[in-house]
């Protein structure tokens, strides 16, 4: 069974979250904060604290000029009557 609350599982975890949402072209800031000495786990914990609004990333990841779609122009030229 893996521990992710502990400091190395909670990396472990972080990277997971943060490669999920790159591969979905989403980024995903993910801090580790440490919250000491639990009594009820009887043991320190790491928690996760993210960018994320209820589960979903809040920004897509910025594409290069070349990948963005150009906006659509139609021709400038006049058409004359005939």
């Amino acid at each position: 069974m893996k521990d992710w609350c502990n400091n190395e599982g909670a990396k472990r975890l972080r990277e997971k979250i943060r490669e999920y949402w790159a591969e979905r072209g989403y980024e995903v800031d993910v801090d580790l904060v440490d919250a000491g000495f639990v009594p009820a786990m009887r043991s320190a914990r790491t928690d996760l604290r993210s960018n994320m609004v209820n589960g979903m990333p809040r920004r897509r990841i910025a594409k290069t000029q070349e990948e963005v779609r150009t906006t659509y122009r139609p021709n400038e030229a006049v058409v004359e009557a005939a």
